[in-house]
């Protein structure tokens, strides 16, 4: 029976929330996008506590079709707020190089590959990204409410050891550039994946250039 309630509560307020889809960079395919779903989630988790929060089913209805309204619409704010930024990023990028990737609804990862940012052996960032970064940080600062999680990355010419800390120096290089250009300080986290990760064949020059990267991981500020 409750189950029913929820699945009732949650039609109700998507009924009021704009049900938009994007296309998916990834297969081309249509999908719902992460307004509708996020307001979905939030509204059932709101319908829930409702529910069992009220002294009697009359009060219990009520107090779940509030919890449903409200659940949902803090939930279509998150994912409007990734989808509206995804959105920019992607037209501020087009052409640059630079992948944006969405991962489930409240996640965005930029990767810099392709040789774009770093010499072998180097953590000094090359002149040709820095209007690349540009565009980033003037995104990031018209959207404030998230936090950063900047990964660096190496071949694998070198030892462990060298690339470990190679990698942290290289994301410490973007948080120092992304901080330049207004960025908040405050938002920039950083760590050094080494050579742990690659994305290409190591055994070929492209594929070392390819694995010379950072990726850029975009999270909810809370």
């Amino acid at each position: 029976m409750k189950n029913r309630i929820v699945i009732a509560l949650v039609v109700t307020v998507l009924s009021g929330c704009e049900a938009t889809q994007r296309q998916s960079a990834t297969t081309g395919e249509w999908e719902t996008n992460s307004t509708t779903k996020g307001a979905a989630i939030g509204a059932a988790s709101g319908a829930i506590v409702g529910l069992i929060t009220g002294d009697n089913a009359k009060e219990r209805r009520k107090r779940a079709l509030i919890g449903a309204a409200a659940g949902g619409a803090v939930g279509a704010g998150v994912g409007y707020y990734f989808d509206q930024q995804e959105a920019a990023l992607r037209q501020e990028l087009l052409n640059s190089g630079v992948q944006v990737r969405r991962v489930g609804e409240d996640q965005l990862i930029l990767v810099m590959e392709n040789g774009i940012g770093f010499d072998t052996n180097s953590s000094s960032l090359n002149p040709s990204i820095y209007n690349t970064l540009n565009g980033v940080a003037r995104i990031l600062v018209e959207y404030p409410e998230t936090v950063l999680l900047i990964d660096g990355h190496t071949d694998s010419t070198g030892s462990e050891s060298y690339n470990q800390q190679l990698s942290v120096q290289r994301a410490d290089s973007v948080r120092s550039y992304l901080s330049a250009q207004k960025v908040s300080f405050s938002r920039l986290n950083t760590r050094g994946m080494g050579e742990s990760s690659p994305i290409c064949d190591n055994s070929t020059e492209q594929g070392r250039r390819c694995n010379r990267r950072v990726e850029i991981n975009i999270f909810p500020a809370q």
